[in-house]
C-alpha cells in the first residue's frame, strides 16, 4: 500500500501524462505549418520560375488588333504585321525560331510588314550572340505585297548600325532612317516613314514627317515609343517597340520596369492621345534577363480601317 507521501507524486505524474496526448496533436499541427507551408511556397515559386524563365519566354502568340482611325480611307482595311525586339541569340531565340516566326507572320497574309528594331543583343543571361547576317538571313523569308520595312534600334547601334542596315537590305528589306517611302496597296497610296532611334541617334522628326503629303494614309515606324509626343497629327498610325511590355506584368501593379520615361503610359498596346494613335508591341525576344511573366512574346497583326467603317459594322443594341 502506498504511503501518503508517495500519493501526491503519482498524481502529479498522471497529471503530466494526460495533457501530453493533446500536446502531441498540437505539435503535429505546428509541424505541418512549420514545414508544410514553406514547402508549398517553395513549390509554387519553383513552378512560377519555370513558367517565367522557360515556358512563357519560349512561347509565341499572334496578337490581332483592329484599329479604327479617323480619316483612314474606306474599302478593304490595311493589314500590318509588326515585329519588334527580336534579339537574335537571346535564350529561345535561335535562327530556327526566327524562321518559324517568319512562317507564322506570312500566314497572316499582311499587306505590309514593319520590323521595329533591336535585331541583335550583345549579352543576355543564357544567350549567345548572333551575327547580324544570321538574323537577317533567318528573316529573309518575310514577304508582303506592300513590302517589308525596318528601322534600327539601340542594340543595333550599340553593336554596328551600318552593318545591320546592310544585312537587312541584302535580305530584301527597306531600312528607313529618317526617310519616307511610298507604296501602293490595292490601288491606294500609303506612305511609310521611319525615324532614327532616339537613344543612340538624333532623329529629325519634324523634317522627316514634313515629307508626308497632308491627309494621305501614313505609317510611322520608330523603335522607341518616347518620340510619340513629338509626332504631329497625321492620318495614320505610329508603330513602336523597345519596351518589351515590361517583360513582367504583375496584378494590380502592372509592369515594375519599363524602359521609357513615360513608364506605364507607353508600356504596350494601343495609345491614343487626342487625334493621334500609336501601337506599341511587346516584342519577341528578351533583354537583360530571359524572363517574361504575363507578357508573352508576340507578333502583332494590326487591321487599320476607317472609323466610320468600323462603326457601321458594330451591331445595333
Amino acid at each position: 500500500m502506498d504511503s501518503p507521501l508517495a500519493r501526491p507524486r503519482r498524481i502529479k505524474s498522471e497529471r503530466r501524462r494526460l495533457p501530453r496526448r493533446l500536446t502531441d496533436r498540437l505539435w503535429d499541427v505546428r509541424r505541418r505549418y512549420t514545414y508544410g507551408v514553406p514547402a508549398a511556397i517553395l513549390f509554387a515559386l519553383t513552378l512560377l520560375g519555370l513558367y517565367a524563365f522557360w515556358l512563357e519566354p519560349n512561347r509565341l502568340i499572334v496578337k490581332r488588333v483592329d484599329i479604327p482611325l479617323p480619316g483612314w480611307p474606306g474599302g478593304r482595311p490595311l493589314r500590318v504585321v509588326a515585329i519588334g525586339d527580336i534579339h537574335g541569340g537571346a535564350p529561345y531565340m535561335t535562327a530556327q525560331k526566327i524562321k518559324s516566326m517568319v512562317q507564322l507572320a506570312n500566314r497572316q497574309k499582311p499587306d505590309v510588314v514593319a520590323l521595329l528594331g533591336d535585331y541583335v543583343i550583345l549579352g543576355v543571361l543564357g544567350g549567345r550572340f548572333m551575327e547580324p547576317e544570321t538574323v537577317a538571313g533567318a528573316l529573309s523569308g518575310l514577304s508582303a505585297p506592300g513590302g517589308v520595312f525596318a528601322v534600327l534600334g539601340n542594340h543595333d547601334w550599340w553593336y554596328n548600325g551600318p552593318r545591320l542596315r546592310t544585312a537587312l537590305e541584302r535580305a530584301g528589306f527597306r531600312v528607313l532612317e529618317d526617310e519616307v517611302a511610298t507604296i501602293t496597296v490595292d490601288g491606294r497610296k500609303v506612305h511609310v516613314a521611319g525615324l532614327a532611334d532616339e537613344w543612340t541617334r538624333r532623329p529629325d522628326v519634324e523634317k522627316t514627317l514634313a515629307l508626308l503629303p497632308a491627309g494621305e494614309p501614313a505609317l510611322v515606324l520608330t523603335h522607341g515609343p518616347d518620340l510619340f509626343p513629338k509626332i504631329p497629327r497625321l492620318n495614320g498610325l505610329t508603330l513602336a517597340a523597345h519596351t518589351h511590355g515590361g517583360q513582367v506584368r504583375l496584378p494590380l501593379m502592372g509592369a515594375p520596369i519599363v524602359p521609357s520615361r513615360y513608364r506605364q503610359r507607353y508600356v504596350a498596346g494601343i495609345v491614343r492621345e487626342g487625334d493621334r494613335t500609336m501601337f506599341v508591341t511587346s516584342g519577341v525576344g528578351t533583354s537583360v534577363l530571359p524572363v517574361r511573366l504575363g507578357v508573352p512574346p508576340e507578333i502583332a497583326v494590326l487591321t487599320l480601317k476607317g472609323k466610320d467603317e468600323a462603326a457601321s459594322k458594330t451591331p445595333a443594341p
